[in-house]
């Protein structure tokens, strides 16, 4: 594990996925991420790479070639090295081995970096491409933030507020894969309030989400966070069934839709990196 602290928050990880894993307020002793709870989801906050969301029969072609994947890929299943820390920031990367070549034949670097910063922490994703080929590739993000039913709090307490949108358009996943058909939430003051019978059908996926910034309430108390994103073009919500968390996902990537061809160059939404050029996006959350 690998601890961070200022005077505000600490937070711990796990070198195994660079996971994230505990966020919390010194002063309150706030938790503000999910337990890892095996009985419903066992993971806190894992890295989707190299693909976010599932593949057609987890499956795709490259040059006539066919692979095979994992839903959400393989980073979050495997040691990362920590390539520095000190009090405020770690840095984690991983790089291709003999067995994520053998599914996903490219040459890369990717780094997790977190820093905290008075009352947030920052994730960035840096990926490089170390290959003389073009990388093609997906990451996304997949925090669960705690929402405790404790002193008299209900999951239908918590509400997420959207800082630009008025109504939310969403596309259903079906067997781990896109939906084309979309359906629309309309929110009342820019708030989505929790229940779990949002999530009995898996998550809520938007490709068309004005806001940058999603804030997680509730009704009962001062205590929440934003949660802040930058140029990720999908973005997905979900929690586990009857589970007290949320899953707020940035994603620069998408699952397969129902009829995609399989052809991992014409995935939607995939990246293509040129030899050694690099890439960076970040997230992140402030606790209040």
């Amino acid at each position: 594990m690998v601890f961070l602290e200022n005077e505000h928050i600490k937070a711990s990880f796990s070198t195994k996925g660079a996971e994230l894993q505990s966020l919390k307020n010194i002063k309150t002793n706030k938790e503000y991420m999910w337990s890892g709870d095996t009985n419903y989801w066992g993971k806190f906050s894992p890295v989707l790479f190299p693909i976010v969301g599932g593949l057609k029969n987890n499956t795709y072609f490259l040059s006539g070639t066919e692979y095979h994947l994992p839903r959400h890929g393989f980073a979050r299943d495997n040691e990362f090295e920590v390539l520095k820390t000190d009090d405020t920031e770690v840095i984690f990367s991983f790089r291709q081995n003999d067995q994520t070549l053998k599914s996903y034949p490219f040459k890369f670097s990717l780094s997790i970096h977190y820093t905290l910063s008075e009352s947030a922490i920052r994730c960035n994703y840096i990926v490089k491409n170390t290959d003389d080929v073009p990388l093609l590739f997906s990451i996304g993000g997949h925090p669960a933030f705690a929402t405790p039913t404790e002193n008299g709090l209900s999951y239908t307490d918590y509400f997420l507020e959207f800082n630009k949108d008025s109504e939310l358009v969403y596309h259903k996943i079906k067997s781990e894969l896109i939906d084309e058909k979309t359906e629309t939430i309309k929110l009342e003051h820019n708030r989505l309030q929790l229940n779990h019978e949002l999530f009995y059908d898996d998550a809520l996926v938007f490709k068309a989400l004005k806001s940058d910034c999603i804030s997680l309430k509730n009704a009962k108390n001062p205590y929440g966070l934003h949660f802040r994103f930058t140029d990720f073009p999908f973005f997905g919500i979900w929690a586990a069934r009857d589970a007290d968390f949320v899953c707020l996902e940035p994603w620069c990537g998408i699952a397969d839709g129902i009829n995609h061809n399989q052809n991992l160059e014409e995935k939607e939404g995939i990246i293509k990196l040129a030899p050694l050029e690099e890439w960076n996006h970040h997230w992140a959350v402030e606790t209040f």
